[in-house]
């Protein structure tokens, strides 16, 4: 558990320091783009679309990567080589298409007066394809500390460049927003040469073939998980009533969902960290043990995550220009949905350690059709509140089902009374926070509330799972002396 808490701390430097820092490009974007421009909508429209593009070309390699790369009967530079070669393959089939089609394919999708948005943004996804192998591979040779270095330099060199485009130079449109994310990501891209020199490469077809069926169901669990996460930014443009809306209403929903994306960083950094570890694992006698710990201190700070943003939304609002503010009500919603997808990934690995792999497809896929169903039936009315609550919808869906088949199949005892406890208290001090006062007015006195609501939620924490005492590094200060198990103040 400690080197899952050193490495998630790592990890979650590049993820959650990182997405911080690009929360700087909210108030910068929706300050440059007036929302009635639509430009910020077009970006959310356009990145939903490369992060559907990316997990069809990694095509679940970097999950099946891990599985083979720690088998005893490989050697871990053949199975990184087979990978790589894979995606580079399909990398080069979907640049070649895209080019060649460009001009219907934009005309199909809306931007038949921009086809130039979308070149740029498949020479993005293609490079973030070729770059998800050798960082999956700096993940399994333990790497953290080079890995998130390259994750922040990126971070810092695209920050960078958007204040001198947007602030210094005054440029106001989206095109520069996709131009600066390709030369970022070109110069990250060239940091892996040197460690693709040096590996020794060799093509292992009956390797491929093996992989190839652990991964097509990962791939398909993959397009049904980023569905969940983008298809209603996809949908939107194309079942909202008033097309000449649907762009500015997307940028509102767009914009207010950055907020609660913290949830999707502590759940990327949990995963950077624990899906090594999982496989490592899977032959020793304590794993089932490990694994519902596991999931019980995940939903502890998620939910302690979201009772943050929740009581600090007075100060969080000012992320986002004044006139995006209108859809700030979607956000918790949205962050419920986020832990729903954070459980259902620490639900995700009863099957993948069983190599049945198809149950997480099936389960995904039962997720995407009740989000697809809520979003084309209620956007129409009820707009960017449907995405939300699809979000709720699918994600929940897919979650129960893990939980109720997992349990039959490859059972882990996971403390649902400790969990319970913990939900009800969140929801507990939630509804306390929205009763007191209007959240959305700074006022010191909301502000004080909700602190105080957060705090004792902190301290139920320590008094009852995780005692100062035990804490890496700063757990040595709240030992008694000469007893070095126990804490002075707990």
């Amino acid at each position: 558990m400690k080197s899952l808490a050193k490495d998630t701390a790592i990890y979650g430097l590049s993820s959650i320091v990182g997405r911080f820092l690009n929360y700087l490009l909210v108030p910068l974007y929706t300050h440059y783009m007036p929302k009635a421009s639509g430009d910020y909508g077009v970006s959310t429209n356009i990145y939903a679309y490369t992060a559907l593009i990316l997990v069809l070309l990694t095509f679940g390699m970097e999950t099946t990567l891990f599985r083979y790369a720690n088998d005893e009967r490989e050697q871990p530079e053949t199975v990184f080589s087979t990978a790589m070669a894979t995606v580079g393959s399909l990398t080069l089939i979907f640049l070649l298409l895209l080019f060649g089609f460009i001009i219907p394919i934009s005309q199909s999708l809306g931007y038949a007066l921009h086809p130039e948005y979308l070149q740029m943004m498949a020479v993005v996804v293609a490079l973030d394809a070729l770059q998800a192998i050798p960082f999956s591979y700096l993940r399994y040779q333990k790497r953290a500390i080079r890995f998130a270095s390259l994750k922040l330099l990126f971070i810092a060199l695209n920050i960078g460049l958007n204040v001198f485009y947007f602030v210094v130079l005054g440029k106001t449109t989206v095109f520069y927003v996709f131009f600066i994310n390709l030369l970022c990501t070109a110069f990250i891209t060239l940091f892996f040469l040197p460690d693709l020199f040096r590996i020794h490469w060799h093509f292992d077809g009956q390797l491929l073939h093996r992989m190839f069926s652990y991964s097509w169901p990962i791939l398909i669990l993959g397009i049904a998980g980023i569905l969940n996460q983008v298809a209603d930014k996809i949908i939107f443009p194309l079942v909202y009533p008033d097309q000449a809306e649907a762009n500015v209403q997307l940028g509102i929903y767009g914009s207010c969902v950055k907020i609660a994306m913290i949830m999707a960083m502590i759940t990327q950094a949990f995963r950077y960290a624990y899906e090594p570890i999982v496989f490592s694992k899977s032959k020793d006698a304590d794993k089932t043990e490990y694994y519902a710990a596991a999931m019980k201190y995940f939903l502890i700070f998620t939910l302690l995550a979201f009772l943050c943003v929740v009581g600090w939304m007075p100060l969080l609002q000012y992320i986002i220009g004044e006139e995006y503010r209108e859809g700030l009500g979607v956000v918790p919603i949205v962050m419920v949905a986020e832990i729903m997808m954070g459980v259902y990934f620490n639900l995700s690995f009863w099957y993948k350690l069983i190599d049945k792999t198809v149950y997480g497809a099936w389960f995904s896929l039962a997720g995407c059709l009740v989000l697809f169903a809520v979003n084309i039936i209620f956007i129409p009315k009820y707009g960017y509140w449907a995405c939300a609550w699809g979000g709720v919808a699918g994600y929940g869906t897919a979650m129960v089902l893990s939980y109720i088949i997992g349990q039959r199949k490859n059972p882990i005892p996971y403390p649902m009374k400790d969990i319970a406890v913990y939900v009800c208290i969140t929801v507990f001090l939630t509804v306390l926070m929205y009763l007191h006062e209007d959240r959305f007015h700074l006022g010191l006195a909301s502000l004080a509330f909700n602190t105080m609501c957060i705090v004792l939620f902190v301290v139920f924490i320590i008094r009852r799972d995780l005692p100062l005492s035990q804490l890496p590094v700063i757990g040595r200060f709240f030992r008694k002396p000469g007893n070095p198990g126990k804490s002075r103040i707990i």
